[in-house]
């Protein structure tokens, strides 16, 4: 069967609240689902969006006018999920993230059966997504999963707190690709050595993984360790970093290896960063920034041969 779709990406839209290090607050629509969808869509690839919310709250058509997403399957759930973050540098690597306000959990039947090369699961706290649909979305298509909809979870207090998956060894056989940032990752593996943590993560089943840092990312094959550089000249647009690099990465899988796409991804990511709010740049954007700042860089700048 033809494919329809590069990718198809599963998750809430967010309002967030945003307040910065130097006081500035700011009110946006965000969510991974935004940030990855947006992006994967820039770079010229074929895009659908499974948003869950209230249509009254965040109407997904407005979110998503300025992108070229090419079809929208909406989701009902009367909450939405609500987000504030308050950053503490000026680089937002260090925030309180709470989560005031969420959605229904997705089910089987807001999961559209459509030919796809990957479906990206995209919740943004445990219960978003239940783990149990990743088996059963398997049956539809390779699964992309970022782990932070299956760590991060909300406290009584509406805090948000990483903890480990419990039932990460029986479900990462079922994931094509796998993206944590650092933090996750040693979460998840107990490892602060991004590279040791992704192969003990590929060892458990997945069959990409990857881990995105402030400096890198890093991709592993089980076979083969690939980075990339971050390049980016300033940070005003850090927030959605994993979410580009991530869905950009997967969609360019469906075209190319992994040296091609993860570099790709890098240079998406890095230009995205210099900009507040999803990427609405180009495809042609992307390949000039590549061009000029990676034009020197080795697609694979670390790698070992398991034996």
């Amino acid at each position: 069967m033809e494919r329809k779709y590069d990718t198809v990406i599963i998750g809430p839209i967010t309002l967030d609240h945003n307040t910065d290090y130097d006081g500035r607050e700011e009110y946006i629509n965000g969510g991974a689902v935004t940030f990855a969808g947006y992006a994967a869509a820039a770079a010229g690839r074929r895009v659908a969006v499974v948003p869950k919310g209230n249509p009254a709250v965040i109407d997904p058509e407005e979110v998503f006018a300025g992108s070229h997403v090419e079809t929208i399957f909406s989701c009902y759930s009367p909450s939405c999920t609500v987000m504030e973050n308050t950053y503490f540098t000026a680089d937002r690597e260090r925030r309180i993230c709470r989560n005031t306000e969420g959605i229904l959990p997705y089910t089987r039947e807001d999961i559209p059966v459509v030919p796809t090369g990957v479906y990206h699961l995209a919740g943004l706290v445990r219960g978003d997504i239940p783990e149990e649909l990743i088996p059963y979305t398997a049956l539809l298509g390779p699964v992309a999963l970022d782990v932070q909809s299956v760590l991060r979870c909300r406290e009584a207090d509406d805090s948000l707190k990483l903890y480990d998956w419990p039932r990460k060894k029986e479900f990462l056989p079922y994931i094509t690709y796998l993206k944590t940032d650092a933090a996750e990752a040693e979460v998840m593996t107990g490892l602060s050595d991004r590279e040791e943590a992704a192969r003990i993560m590929a060892g458990w089943g997945a069959k990409e993984v990857m881990i995105t840092h402030n400096t890198e990312v890093l991709v592993f094959d089980g076979k083969t360790v690939y980075r990339e550089p971050i390049k980016a000249r300033n940070l005003s647009g850090r927030t959605g970093r994993g979410d580009t690099t991530f869905s950009t990465y997967i969609a360019e899988r469906n075209h190319t290896d992994i040296p091609e796409a993860l570099r790709f991804a890098a240079a998406m990511v890095s230009l995205k960063m210099e900009t507040p709010g999803p990427f609405t740049g180009t495809r042609r954007d992307v390949e000039d920034y590549r061009e000029e700042f990676y034009e020197s860089a080795c697609f694979c700048t670390e790698s070992r041969e398991e034996t």
